[in-house]
């Protein structure tokens, strides 16, 4: 039996939960009955967080997540790639390194952007694979 790799999820499949998606909703079911617990960067919360009984499923989605703190380190590797990469997100480039320190299943509505920031980090990156929401 192989071993469960780590997920990350951006803001796609948070926004994706909140619509209450039925293919985002099964998967993010299925990784939890497998014993996995989806990882989100604290960065991607504060993007689509806006509280109220409006996103009642995005916090349920939450609850069965870990969230990850962005310290020092994380944040000048996240500039350090967005310099590399030429861009300015820090969202992505946030999901892009907790990817990449987890070796993880990057879950995302925007493909393109992560792989490129992914491309940046050589070798580490390759280590990632990149699903979409």
């Amino acid at each position: 039996m192989g071993t469960l790799r780590s997920v990350v999820y951006d803001a796609g499949m948070l926004i994706a939960a909140e619509r209450s998606d039925t293919r985002a909703w099964r998967a993010h079911r299925s990784y939890l009955t497998a014993g996995g617990i989806p990882q989100i960067p604290a960065t991607v919360v504060a993007q689509v967080w806006r509280g109220g009984v409006r996103q009642a499923r995005l916090a349920q989605l939450l609850r069965g997540c870990d969230i990850a703190a962005m310290d020092e380190a994380a944040a000048r590797e996240t500039g350090e790639l967005l310099g590399t990469a030429g861009t300015a997100d820090p969202v992505d480039g946030s999901v892009a390194v907790l990817g990449v320190r987890l070796g993880a299943v990057v879950v995302t509505s925007d493909p393109d952007d992560i792989q490129h920031l992914l491309d940046q980090m050589g070798s580490r990156g390759k280590h990632v694979t990149v699903q979409v929401t």
